[in-house]
């Protein structure tokens, strides 16, 4: 008799930002995880808008090529006060998303108090702790230079605690499942 394999699967988790955009790929088999990479791309140093753009997009998709992951996480865009600084944001995650939606990879989305509740236990959780907690769940013991990139690191994670609750964060299983459910954002 043979025994069920348990389902294995690659998560890719993205902090948009357009200063540093932060990843973390974690696999995951059954209820065990393990971290496969963590980085940051960073885009101080371009001063045009769309460079930055064209640079999340080639950098997620080459992330996307080498790793295959199974599905994306991304940390949603908080509300804050700086309009510009949220329009900035929203590009950046506009950009991660489109990259999967090329590869018809299924994208999910958190807000930044679910994934912190999530890893953490604690909603309102520091980065720092959120880095700790992931070291621990992990298994790792480098700290990144960027806390950006256990930031990605967790939507990630926060995504594989889900146990494909899609109900949880928002899913699109490809370009046309996202158009048709945000008409009104891709007119």
């Amino acid at each position: 008799m043979q025994r069920e394999q348990a389902k294995e699967r690659i998560i890719l988790g993205i902090d948009p930002g357009t200063i540093v955009l932060g990843y973390g790929l974690v696999k995951q088999v059954g209820n065990q995880f393990s971290l496969i990479s963590l980085g940051v791309v960073k885009m101080g140093h371009l001063d045009d808008q769309a460079l930055k753009l064209q640079r999340i997009f080639k950098k997620v998709s080459a992330l996307i090529q080498e790793y295959k992951p199974d599905c994306m996480a991304l940390e949603a865009p908080f509300y804050g006060k700086n309009i510009q600084v949220m329009l900035k944001l929203g590009r950046a995650q506009g950009v991660a998303m489109a990259a999967g939606l090329q590869f018809d990879i299924p994208i999910f989305e958190y807000a930044p108090r679910k994934i912190k509740q999530s890893v953490t236990g604690n909603g309102n959780a520091s980065k720092e702790q959120v880095a700790a907690m992931l070291k621990t769940l992990l298994n790792f013991k480098e700290t990144p230079e960027f806390l950006d990139a256990t930031d990605g690191l967790a939507a990630a994670v926060c995504h594989a605690f889900q146990q494909n609750t899609v109900s949880e964060g928002k899913s699109y299983s490809g370009w046309e499942a996202f158009a048709k459910e945000n008409q009104k954002r891709v007119r």
